[in-house]
């Protein structure tokens, strides 16, 4: 009974059929960009890929950001460390279940 149990991508096909249907998303999307009509509020987003650059610059952008707010956020390794709590009442003998 020492078997592993076999999850879904463990195989490396099912990670390669995953990857085909996410890259034929990606196409299918941008030839549907080309023949669907879209109603715009501003030129640029009648652009070519202007929604997929759009979300992958907004994607940078919140990487960097949250890259530079971790230096004022970040705590400690020891932050919650032992010494700076205040020290655990011992159970009475009394208390104590066999």
């Amino acid at each position: 009974m020492t078997e592993e149990r076999e999850y879904l991508f463990d195989r490396p096909n099912n990670i390669k059929r995953v990857l085909l249907g996410l890259y034929a998303a990606c196409a299918i999307t941008l030839v549907l960009d080309l023949v669907v009509h879209r109603h715009t509020e501003h030129p640029w987003e009648g652009l070519l890929g202007f929604y997929p650059a759009y979300g992958f610059i907004g994607c940078v952008i919140l990487v960097v950001v949250a890259k530079w707010m971790r230096r004022f956020i970040i705590r400690p390794e020891d932050y919650y460390s032992q010494k700076d709590l205040p020290a655990h009442p011992q159970p009475a003998e009394e208390d104590k279940q066999p």
